[in-house]
């Protein structure tokens, strides 16, 4: 690494941006040992830049960044930027106490839950689709688009590789400049570490590209819009997956069944976390390929919960494969807190008596759908769903939905009274 290169110490806000502090490459074991400084109310920064002018923090409290050396990462030097060292950091109190709304202490507490009550462990990726500006049009998932990404496709590989991000496919999308990025499975926190990594590193080496990435959920509100997708398995303490069961509707276990249903059970109040900006529902909508309603489905793009295809060619086995893909979800959530509530909400479905959903069949008409629940409309609706869902709330600590609401009903009213092409363009430029 470059020895002028700084440390960049950061976490993930709940606007989904990385913030942090930087030290001075020599003070790094300094900073691995004690962290750097941090307060509460940076938690309640605005996706736009105000903090919530309602959020419970107020200006008194400290913080620690305790950066975790797992989730090291060396940026290079490159096209005149000097190299970066990073670390993604949990935030404690001053005497490293973990602190009771940090982000990534959230998911690490879901999956050590999931855990102690059932003996699962969950095994995650989380796909992403981006909008490359500056680059000439061309047809979808086409090699001319994808060589027109030229030098900047190969050397993002490369980079997510030499990260130890393990990157798995890279192709041109649907939508006009859109791309697909996705990342091997993972343990859970990894994953959702690596997910905070990438939309990072992505956008770094854009600019160095000479381009302009973009993650927003809509960068036009006709247009094609950027999902993540949040794949899913579960094993015993083993490691022997439990989701298959050839001989169960969709292939699907009773203990997937179980863990489905609570997702579908809490899908709304879900929402608030994982598709939470401004314009997050107008891509959330029936005809999009996104989340059509709140069901469970074999292979179905408009289903909120999807059963993946899993392949027996050259004797691959369907039970190491078999996952849940939740695609109600954008790169406008902090993942952690995406992932971690996902965990949670399944957890329930397995502790309670919420049955068993419907496994509707790949040939399911429309009409067969027609009276499946619908996602909430709108961020408004899902903050509301957030408010009255007395379960979700009860995962958190209180301080934690009480900032979200007021962070992203902060966000609304800075957009309020723009059309929706006005509102996309804001978001996409912040995304």
């Amino acid at each position: 690494m470059d020895s002028s290169a700084l440390v960049f110490v950061a976490t993930c806000d709940l606007a989904g941006q990385v913030r942090g502090r930087a030290v001075p490459s020599p003070d790094e074991p300094s900073a691995l040992r004690t962290g750097t400084g941090w307060v509460p109310a940076d938690l309640a920064i605005t996706s736009f830049g105000p903090i919530a002018p309602d959020n419970v923090f107020g200006s008194v409290g400290d913080l620690r960044l305790i950066p975790d050396a797992a989730t090291r990462v060396d940026i290079p030097a490159d096209e005149g930027r000097p190299g970066l060292r990073l670390y993604l950091a949990d935030q404690t109190t001053p005497d490293g106490e973990p602190w009771p709304c940090c982000p990534r202490t959230f998911l690490r507490d879901a999956l050590r839950e999931l855990r102690e009550r059932t003996g699962l462990v969950v095994t995650a990726s989380v796909e992403h689709e981006f909008t490359l500006e500056g680059l000439p049009s061309g047809p979808p998932f086409s090699l001319q688009r994808l060589r027109d990404a030229e030098p900047f496709g190969s050397d993002l590989i490369h980079l997510l590789d030499q990260a130890g991000l393990e990157p798995e496919t890279w192709l041109p999308e649907f939508g006009d400049g859109q791309f697909e990025i996705t990342l091997r499975p993972s343990d859970a926190l990894v994953a959702a570490d690596r997910a905070v990594l990438l939309r990072e590193l992505v956008r770094d080496l854009a600019r160095r590209r000479g381009l302009r990435a973009t993650f927003a959920p809509m960068t036009d509100p006709e247009g094609a819009g950027n999902g993540v997708h949040i794949h899913l398995s579960l094993r015993d303490a083993d490691g022997r997956p439990v989701l298959h069961d050839s001989g169960r509707p969709g292939a699907l276990s009773e203990c997937g069944a179980r863990f489905a249903a609570g997702i579908l059970r809490h899908a709304a109040a879900l929402t608030a976390w994982t598709a939470p900006s401004p314009v997050s529902f107008l891509r959330l909508a029936p005809h999009r390929w996104s989340a059509g309603g709140v069901f469970l489905a074999e292979r179905n793009r408009e289903a909120l919960l999807r059963i993946c295809p899993t392949t027996r060619i050259a004797g691959a086995d369907p039970a190491t494969q078999f996952n849940l893909e939740y695609r109600a979800a954008d790169a406008t959530a902090n993942p952690w807190l995406a992932l971690g509530a996902l965990v949670r909400a399944g957890l329930e479905g397995l502790t309670r008596d919420y049955g068993e959903p419907t496994v509707w069949p790949e040939d399911a008409e429309e009409t067969d759908l027609a009276n499946v629940p619908a996602l909430p409309g709108s961020l408004q609706e899902a903050l509301a769903a957030l408010e009255e869902d007395e379960v979700v709330r009860s995962w958190f600590d209180p301080r934690l939905p009480a900032t979200q609401l007021s962070v992203k009903r902060h966000e609304l009213a800075l957009l309020e009274g723009l059309d929706d092409a006005a509102r996309t363009r804001k978001v996409s430029d912040v995304y």
